[in-house]
């Protein structure tokens, strides 16, 4: 695996790979990888010659009161990962090296990015875009791979290739999950034991929405039922049943639906969604 901090030859090395008719897939993290990291990998393989995993925690997508300092970062044991499932190259760059001007926080993803999980973070999307933009811009990857978990973040980067035009084709992967269904998250590792037994609730709350709605039950009535049984564990950040194509309000046409919720479980935070088609349509 070749490793690389700088973008001056990881630009060389990927320019061989294309002179060679090799197709490129770039795979963003901010490390502390996981099983779930190793799915979107496993699809960049199926789509390119070559895999490129990014490990950089982007500080323009935490706001002062976030876990930027705490974040955990083990870059020699997700090198160790890399290397055991032979990705074909890893690049971990200083600050310096994507914000060669110092990072600002003045990128704008318009209104996507106020909504939801922008409510209460509202810089991170924009971070997260900036960072992903400046990414595509050094690697030029054909494709670029990302969990649906983070569901908001996805249409947000599917946006942000559409509007300026990026050669990138984006896929997706279903969120991956524990044994007990809690969707993996690096930050999963904060939980305490007793707050990691009562997580799952989490997911199978959506579970049991998806079913209510499936039934029959007026959507604000499942959203209203599904507040109230997880305020019973979780402080509920919010639930929202929408368009599962770009986060609005359900019309009489919207064919896929997304339950998608964002609550906090003692110090961490917990995000988790649903897809599914109406049986209506």
């Amino acid at each position: 695996m070749h490793i690389f901090e700088q973008i001056g030859p990881l630009e060389e090395y990927l320019y061989s790979c294309r002179e060679g008719g090799r197709s490129i897939a770039l795979v963003p993290t901010m490390g502390g990888l996981h099983e779930g990291h190793l799915k979107l990998i496993e699809k960049a393989k199926e789509y390119s010659d070559v895999v490129v995993v990014s490990v950089f925690v982007n500080p323009t997508q935490f706001a002062e009161n976030e876990d930027f300092e705490a974040y955990p970062k083990t870059l020699s044991e997700d090198k160790k990962i890399l290397e055991a499932i032979n990705a074909d190259a890893m690049f971990t760059p200083l600050d310096n090296e994507i914000y060669p001007d110092g990072s600002s926080q003045d990128y704008d993803v318009g209104e996507m990015g106020n909504i939801l999980c922008g409510i209460s973070r509202p810089i991170h999307f924009n971070g997260v875009a900036q960072v992903v933009a400046k990414l595509f811009d050094i690697v030029k990857p054909d494709y670029a791979v990302f969990g649906e978990k983070d569901y908001q973040q996805l249409l947000i980067i599917k946006s942000l290739v559409e509007r300026q035009g990026i050669q990138t084709t984006i896929v997706s992967v279903p969120t991956v999950r524990e044994s007990d269904d809690l969707a993996m998250s690096t930050r999963n590792n904060y939980l305490s034991l007793e707050d990691r037994a009562k997580a799952p609730l989490f997911y199978q709350q959506l579970v049991d929405t998806k079913a209510a709605i499936q039934s029959g039950t007026d959507i604000s009535r499942a959203t209203e039922q599904a507040v109230d049984a997880l305020s019973a564990v979780f402080d509920v950040e919010y639930v929202e049943v929408l368009n599962a194509n770009n986060l609005t309000q359900i019309t009489t046409s919207s064919s896929e639906i997304i339950i998608i919720s964002a609550v906090r479980l003692g110090e961490t935070r917990l995000i988790d969604n649903i897809v599914f088609r109406r049986l209506d349509v």
